[in-house]
């Protein structure tokens, strides 16, 4: 039974005139009414999937039939679900993969979807999508999936954060049992038979392979050098999915660092192998968001700039946006912009400020009090906490490169390389574990490169230096 459904186009010129019929006014004055999200009564006006309990009692307010609202008239229960697939994910029914990032709230990135498809369908084996947490990293890939139907539905393999060291093994033997291919007791403690299976399996197939979060598979220090694979076999699995004479099957990566010996080889495989790093949504695709959630539909002028300024402070980070835009749509304030805004204001107001100092020349900012990652309690939970962890990580192992980031974060703006590795001499550390450090947060994505007047900069996403000012408090404890 789906947990979710949909409006049927054909009922929703039904759904206005029931709207207006029972006294709403609006679609912010049925969900006062019901005291539910605005954006769950936008989606269910716009045919857009709501919980089926949210669906029958946005229903039952509108004096409708929830079941007779989910099918085209004269359509059966059992003949809406005899429909090809294809048509039924059109049409906003489910598909047979499970989406763990993409719905329905997803906007924009068209050109690129249709430039990576290209590269997947023609000879790109191993596409690899980066980018800092909560950019849209598994959504995209989830999104792809779609686009590339004709190789199945996509195995999968999410990387989740563990103690014990990653056995590529197991892996190997998950993925052959999804395939289908029996694996013995015995099968389980050979290796080098496990590999050589897995790889002809997906190089005489079409099979989408979709691996989530492969930072979790990578470990490094100064000494050894950075994001290298805690266990050698995925090394050879990937090695041998590029060298081989041919492959049929395609494999797409998502990861917050850039595997150095992954990358070594891709430039060997330059044909079979492709990164891809993911940044913000561009304005407009950030209010197209906000509009899908409900909250641009009816906003006045004051409201519709507010939403652009706080697009803007995010650098159009799709996480905390989406955060933020169901903050607004829920109780109290139920889709009311300015109400928010009223209250929580003054962070986006705190980082215009310091964009436009530095644009006055005052670069340095040490007291800055940022704090887009966790002015509320949903952004602390559902964005500071996955920040956490990647500087945690970074922590444990790459002091340096921990110390850098956050000595860095002081600076309001890209400023030039030297000023950075300036910030390591106070620490006792070599040039050459500077640069090490810097290749580090590099790896991590956790530093953009920009020409500023002709000079190559180095600055920080918005979200990485509030959290990294944070952390700057506490530098001290490490010494």
């Amino acid at each position: 039974m789906p947990r979710s459904v949909a409006v049927h186009p054909h009922h929703r010129q039904a759904v206005a005139i029931a709207l207006e019929r029972n006294g709403f006014l609006t679609q912010g004055d049925l969900a006062a009414h019901l005291e539910i999200a605005l954006s769950t009564v936008s989606n269910f006006c716009r045919g857009v999937k709501v919980s089926i309990a949210k669906f029958e009692e946005i229903a039952e307010a509108l004096g409708l039939e929830p079941r007779e609202l989910i099918l085209a008239p004269g359509e059966t229960q059992a003949a809406a679900l005899a429909k090809p697939l294809g048509t039924r994910i059109a049409e906003g029914s489910a598909s047979p993969m499970t989406f763990y990032a993409y719905d329905k709230g997803w906007v924009g990135r068209e050109a690129l979807i249709a430039e990576l498809t290209a590269q997947v369908q023609d000879r790109c084996r191993l596409l690899m999508i980066t980018g800092i947490v909560g950019v849209g990293k598994t959504s995209l890939a989830e999104r792809l999936s779609l686009e590339l139907s004709a190789f199945g539905v996509p195995l999968r393999e999410t990387v989740e954060a563990q103690e014990q060291v990653p056995d590529f093994g197991s892996f190997a033997a998950r993925m052959l049992e999804k395939l289908g291919e029996a694996v013995t007791p015995s099968d389980r403690t050979d290796r080098p038979q496990l590999l050589a299976r897995l790889v002809q399996a997906l190089q005489t197939r079409r099979q989408l392979l979709l691996i989530d979060s492969l930072e979790e598979w990578l470990q490094g220090n100064e000494q050894e050098g950075w994001s290298e694979f805690k266990d050698e076999g995925f090394l050879q699995f990937f090695q041998q999915v590029l060298a081989a004479d041919s492959f049929q099957s395609r494999i797409i990566l998502t990861s917050q660092e850039l595997p150095s010996q992954l990358l070594a080889l891709g430039t060997r495989y330059r044909n079979h192998w492709a990164t891809q790093l993911l940044t913000g949504l561009s304005a407009s695709e950030q209010l197209a968001l906000f509009d899908k959630t409900g909250l641009a539909a009816s906003l006045d002028a004051e409201g519709y700039t507010y939403l652009a300024r706080m697009g803007h402070a995010y650098e159009g980070h799709p996480l905390a946006l989406r955060v933020i835009a169901g903050e607004i749509g829920s109780r109290p304030y139920f889709g009311n912009v300015v109400a928010y805004w009223q209250r929580y204001g003054r962070e986006i107001e705190a980082v215009e400020g310091a964009i436009a100092a530095a644009t006055a020349g005052q670069a340095v900012g040490a007291d800055d009090r940022w704090q887009l990652d966790r002015f509320t309690q949903t952004l602390r939970r559902n964005v500071r906490q996955r920040l956490e962890h990647t500087f945690q990580r970074l922590r444990q192992e790459a002091k340096f490169a921990y110390i850098l980031l956050c000595e860095a974060a002081v600076y309001r703006c890209a400023v030039p390389e030297d000023w950075w590795l300036s910030h390591l001499d106070y620490w006792d550390c070599a040039p050459e574990k500077a640069s090490l450090a810097l290749d580090a947060l590099r790896d991590r994505f956790l530093v953009e490169d920009a020409i500023e007047s002709e000079r190559y900069t180095l600055r920080q996403h918005s979200l990485i230096r509030s959290v990294a000012l944070e952390h700057f408090k506490h530098l001290d404890e490490l010494v």
